[in-house]
């Protein structure tokens, strides 16, 4: 009973993946009618609806929805056990799944990957690239790396390094408008905002001494844009200032394309972090890879010193 359950379960989930039933049975070898007799076994068990099924296509169920997010948990134990036992112990090996923002991810981060994938050839890597918190109880990651401290205590947190978040133009948009010298003279200069799902992020706050300031960009007057990369490709062309983390920024600092924006207001921030689920065995490439960039944030601090000057 136990092993129809797994199956049961693993069916499911690839047709919440494929958005069909009839694929998820070719992949594990059933036909469509097995298939369907089999979900419809493991709805009766669970006495919830997991489909809202039409003639095309598979939509889930708030209660489907709720059921992927833990059978995706448990199936990824049993793969990750399965896999250990199979190398042996400590084997640095499988599938890394990663969530990152769009910019970090495709430019300091992606090479940052390319250089653990060489040093541990048998690890593959599925990377999602979004500017939008991933809720990692529903989404199948191992690791989302973080701006800021996580207010989930749910999940575990390790610092990776220090964060700030700083303001950034093109040397070609300063010499057309001119550099601010002080909070007060952002009101005469041109914004680029990246949006997020939970609203626009428009609110700069700036600290030096004892005092603190606060800008809210005008979003009429804004170019603004959801993709944190189109954002960067806006600044670096010259159509206003920016708000990007020192990570996202940095390649573009120390090649000169970027210059920060009053770094004597910067408000430092708590670090970045790597969120994962509290309740999942940590695999050895999870543990691998988190050490690892452990070793990268501080070395990317240290050639940054030249242009930011770290804290914390």
């Amino acid at each position: 009973m136990a092993t129809d359950h797994l199956g049961d379960m693993r069916l499911f989930a690839e047709a919440a993946s494929a958005g069909s039933l009839s694929a998820a049975g070719r992949k594990l070898g059933l036909s469509p009618a097995a298939a369907s007799a089999r979900l419809a076994k493991l709805e009766a068990t669970l006495q919830a609806k997991l489909f809202e099924r039409t003639s095309r296509h598979l939509q889930l169920t708030d209660e489907g929805r709720v059921y992927l997010a833990h059978c995706t948990t448990a199936l990824q134990i049993i793969d990750d056990a399965q896999a250990e036992l199979r190398a042996g112990r400590g084997a640095v090996q499988g599938k890394l799944r990663i969530s990152a923002s769009t910019d970090f991810g495709r430019q300091l981060f992606g090479r940052w990957l390319d250089a653990f994938v060489d040093a541990h050839p048998d690890v593959r890597v599925a990377l999602t690239l979004t500017d939008s918190l991933s809720n990692l109880h529903q989404d199948a990651v191992d690791i989302a790396i973080r701006f800021g401290q996580p207010e989930n205590s749910a999940l575990i947190a390790r610092r990776l390094g220090p964060n700030c978040r700083v303001l950034c133009a093109s040397p070609d948009y300063l010499a057309r408008h001119g550099t601010p010298r002080t909070p007060e003279d952002l009101g005469q200069h041109r914004f680029i905002v990246l949006v997020t799902a939970s609203g626009p992020l428009n609110q700069f706050h700036f600290a030096k001494g004892d005092r603190s300031w606060q800008y809210t960009v005008p979003m009429a007057d804004a170019w603004e844009s959801n993709d944190g990369a189109l954002v960067r490709a806006w600044a670096l062309a010259g159509r206003g200032i920016a708000r990007k983390t020192i990570w996202d920024a940095a390649e573009d600092l120390r090649a000169g394309r970027l210059r920060i924006l009053l770094p004597d207001y910067v408000a430092h921030e708590a670090g970045v972090y790597a969120l994962r689920h509290g309740t999942r065995y940590m695999t050895p490439r999870v543990r691998a890879f988190l050490d690892f960039l452990v070793v990268q944030f501080a070395r990317e601090a240290a050639a940054l010193s030249d242009v930011f000057p770290f804290q914390g």
